[in-house]
């Protein structure tokens, strides 16, 4: 009898960490609970898909289509292993899944690939690369664009990149204006160029209400 309540002690030890070893993140109790950071991410993979595209064209319509329809979706860049020759994937709530096909096959788009974020075992990344220039100048780059402000005025001080025949007249509307008073690029033009360009306006908005 002297010796049973130790014996005790060290059997129910035994036990919870077996329970901590066996019992799967997000399980409850007080071993693995997958509340750390590491749980957090994994939980928010599981929770979104990417629709991946042959075309940053097909990106773009399928965006608009599924915002247009209520969805909460977001244009980021893909994981390396799903570069298909387009820079962009669509991001959208996995649940959604079925109502997301059924918009995108009303529309006429089918994408090459639609997957979870966990089975490609790496994040979606930024569509954005953001570089803050002399203490002074901001610039934002989305894709192949990139648009420069002067932090000190607020003003647009350079657009540059892309091919596409309208960037050249889409900079000159914009360069020298304010940014909390200058159109939208895709308000000056349509093309891919343009998108992209509207996609680094709009981080640049985000980053200067943030105080960047």
């Amino acid at each position: 009898m002297m010796h049973s309540q130790p014996q005790g002690g060290v059997l129910r030890g035994l036990a919870q960490r077996l329970r901590g070893i066996f019992t799967p993140p997000g399980a409850g109790g007080r071993g693995h609970s997958g509340t750390g950071k590491g749980g957090a991410d994994k939980r928010g993979c599981n929770d979104r898909g990417l629709l991946v595209f042959e075309h940053t064209g097909e990106v773009i319509r399928a965006e608009r289509q599924l915002r247009a329809a209520g969805l909460d979706v977001e244009v980021k860049g893909p994981p390396p292993q799903l570069h298909t020759g387009c820079d962009m994937v669509v991001v959208f709530e996995l649940v959604r899944q079925a109502h997301v096909m059924e918009i995108l096959e009303h529309d006429g788009l089918h994408p090459n690939q639609v997957v979870s974020a966990n089975d490609v075992l790496l994040e979606p990344v930024s569509l954005y690369q953001i570089k803050h220039l002399d203490n002074r100048w901001i610039m934002v780059r989305a894709a192949n664009m990139k648009i420069t402000l002067d932090t000190a005025d607020g003003r647009i001080v350079n657009i540059s990149g892309g091919g596409c025949p309208d960037v050249p007249w889409v900079a000159h509307k914009l360069c020298g204006l304010r940014l909390d008073e200058a159109p939208e690029p895709l308000s000056l033009g349509q093309t891919l160029c343009c998108y992209s360009l509207q996609k680094a306006f709009e981080e640049l908005r985000r980053q200067r209400a943030c105080g960047a």
